[in-house]
């Protein structure tokens, strides 16, 4: 594209078969090319209904509503699907479905949405093992279990009280099975860091699963109606003070309900 203001006010356009495309400025100032002259091709429907008959057209329509009602599939997966004969009882045919895109063009609605596959890079993994020192030391804990209940929901609340690994786990009843299972679950994810959980403090509430728990070779240790754990009492409060600060700085709109609780939360690891 060249312009030259001291020959004509003009832009040039060369094109590939060497003619030029001029674009003269109007009275207000726009560049346009006039096209009078030019000569354009397009193809219509029309034009592509006249290749074929009345009953052969009337088929293309047909396989281009099927298209649409089924979710509209590209061709070549409707055509699998009428080659597999997985519609049954389907009135078009694989020539149908064909004619149906050479009159009517690709269908939009398959080919809006859809993006083109670029390769994605690998998510590398970069596993630490824990330090001899620290499985020296630790590798066996002391569990703290209590329940805690946020909007009348109710939470198994776990932590070690030594290295203060924490979970907190969402349960839809205080029932033995979803208690014990809640249990095991933690036993599992210290097992496979290494760690072995040597005893469980917990109190009254969890006394009725006292003989499973130690069939597993943990002692459960229940604290008395006078007695309470104090690592369980710390992690409360700072649970309780977490979501007092929660609730002060975020608005009622904002704020979860209890059905997006039960929903959204299942299980959360922490470290105090």
């Amino acid at each position: 594209m060249t312009y030259d203001s001291t020959a004509y006010d003009c832009f040039e356009v060369q094109k590939a078969d060497s003619t030029k495309c001029v674009f003269k400025p109007s009275k207000k100032g726009l560049f346009y090319s006039c096209v009078n002259n030019d000569v354009a091709l397009v193809t219509t429907v029309e034009n592509n209904i006249n290749k074929y008959t009345v009953r052969e057209y009337s088929y293309a329509k047909k396989a281009c509503d099927l298209q649409n009602i089924i979710g509209r599939p590209s061709t070549q997966d409707l055509i699998s699907y009428v080659d597999k004969n997985l519609i049954p009882n389907c009135p078009v045919t694989r020539q149908d479905i064909l004619r149906a895109e050479d009159i009517f063009g690709p269908n939009i609605g398959s080919i809006k949405g859809k993006t083109t596959y670029t390769t994605q890079e690998h998510v590398k993994v970069h596993s630490q093992d824990i330090p001899q020192e620290i499985m020296e030391k630790h590798g066996e804990v002391i569990l703290a279990i209590d329940i805690m209940f946020i909007n009348k929901i109710p939470f198994v609340m776990t932590t070690s009280c030594n290295i203060h690994f924490g979970t907190a786990e969402l349960v839809k009843d205080m029932k033995n099975n979803t208690l014990i299972t809640s249990i095991e679950q933690v036993i599992q994810a210290y097992k496979t860091c290494g760690v072995k959980i040597q005893a469980i403090l917990a109190d009254g509430q969890f006394k009725h699963i006292q003989q499973i728990i130690e069939q597993k070779g943990i002692m459960l240790n229940i604290c008395s109606a006078n007695e309470t754990c104090a690592r369980n009492r710390k992690v409360h409060q700072n649970h309780q003070r977490k979501n007092k600060d929660y609730c002060h700085n975020t608005t009622i709109l904002e704020i979860p309900s209890t059905t997006n609780c039960r929903n959204g939360v299942q299980l959360c690891i922490f470290v105090e």
